[in-house]
């Protein structure tokens, strides 16, 4: 588990480890970033309450770090990725290893099944459950099991993880998709099974959510110039519907039909917000636009400005 600027999220995380079902030895590493919080106090206090918890100094306080320093301190056979933000059930590792073994998978995962509290943060999870926010993706929208190019967190086979030399440490984002990529070069399996559900806790405001996803764009710029061929038609929607719809607004001051696309996209986003938010509060189904749009343009525009100097090991991490 990376954990930086955690303090609100951590004890529950790592009580929520410890309380696993499985019947086997379980371990926990805390890769400890330098924190402006109370953070490092209270990991240190969590492992002296409870020798299974260990910590690992980061650094660096990037992700690919962390989780490379909590990998290489662990000892068992699999690996499971933890998240100070996600909430798994008691059955998590139970079902995970399970699933490992019935498939002979490298790596399996579940769905990242987001819930917020406040109205933007749960008009951000109904946008992040969407296939109009996120696209189809089965460990955001669900779906069957099978064969996956990429899974939420992970659970690996440790042997797997070493064969491809663990996270690369370049990617400050984007690092678990990059390195599913490389375990199936490999000739390895990434697996998604439903019956893995983890709770995700979404950004608490517009600028903290397009910052993340700004994020997301700069860096899957950054994979499909390190793996040619990788960038698939969803991942090139949103720098598109960017692009054109910018062109067309700039076209529209002097030949007013062209601005039907930035109208067009603008009706599309709010009714297909109001539709996807059915059931909700009148207060969120009002911001689930607003999310999904920001979803859209911070990562269509991380992408469109992605610095190629960030493929040649330049790191720009979003905290």
């Amino acid at each position: 588990m990376p954990v930086l600027d955690e303090e609100r999220h951590l004890e529950d995380s790592v009580r929520q480890v410890l309380e696993q079902d499985y019947e086997g030895r379980v371990e926990v590493v805390l890769a400890v970033g330098p924190s402006s919080d109370r953070t490092e106090e209270l990991a240190a206090r969590l492992a002296r309450a409870d020798p299974r918890v260990r910590t690992v100094p980061n650094p660096s306080g990037r992700t690919p770090d962390g989780l490379n320093a909590a990998i290489a301190a662990s000892r068992g056979e699999v690996v499971a990725r933890v998240d100070a933000h996600a909430e798994i059930p008691p059955s998590y590792i139970t079902t995970a290893v399970r699933v490992l073994d019935e498939t002979g998978a490298d790596n399996v995962g579940g769905i990242m099944d987001a819930r917020g509290t406040t109205p933007f943060e749960r008009a951000v999870a109904t946008a992040m459950r969407s296939p109009l926010g996120v696209g189809g993706s089965r460990f955001h929208v669900g779906g069957g099991a099978g064969e996956a190019d990429t899974v939420y967190l992970g659970v690996f086979r440790r042997e797997a993880l070493e064969s491809v030399g663990g996270y690369d440490p370049h990617f400050s984002r984007a690092q678990d998709w990059e390195m599913n990529h490389r375990l199936r070069q490999q000739g390895r399996r990434v697996w998604f099974t439903p019956d893995l559900v983890v709770t995700y806790r979404p950004r608490s405001t517009v600028r903290r959510l397009a910052a993340q996803y700004r994020g997301y764009g700069r860096w899957r710029r950054v994979v499909a110039r390190r793996h040619p061929g990788t960038a698939n038609a969803r991942y090139l929607a949103p720098p598109v519907m960017v692009a054109g719809t910018l062109a067309a607004t700039v076209v529209g001051l002097r030949w007013r039909p062209a601005l039907v696309v930035p109208l067009g996209y603008a009706a599309a986003v709010t009714v297909g917000g109001w539709v996807v938010a059915k059931g909700e509060t009148p207060a969120v189904r009002a911001r689930v636009p607003l999310a999904i749009a920001t979803m859209h343009w911070a990562w269509g525009i991380g992408f469109l400005t992605s610095p190629a100097s960030l493929a040649d090991g330049w790191d720009d991490q979003i905290r």
